[in-house]
């Protein structure tokens, strides 16, 4: 009789230590996605900003060109700068 009770209280810590590892298990999965999601979202924004960066700087030219302050060849020359 004895025996059996101190079966059952072994088991109930068991399954107690089991949820628990499983608890940790998931929380780590989790955040592990989490982070990687939000390394992608930061990529994903310097991308972005990389981009307006890009396109100021050939409207900032291009407004150079319209106003005379470059000539065609120098507009040429600063954007093949740019895509590099």
């Amino acid at each position: 009789m004895i025996a059996n009770i101190i079966y059952f209280l072994v088991f109930i810590i068991l399954v107690f230590v089991l949820s628990i590892a499983v608890k940790a298990i998931t929380r780590g999965v989790e955040a592990k996605q989490i982070i990687k999601e939000d390394k992608n979202l930061d990529l994903n924004e310097v991308k972005n900003n990389q981009n307006l960066e890009f396109i100021n700087k050939l409207k900032e030219l291009e407004d150079l060109r319209a106003k005379g302050i470059i000539d065609d060849d120098e507009f040429k020359k600063a954007k093949e700068k740019l895509l590099r």
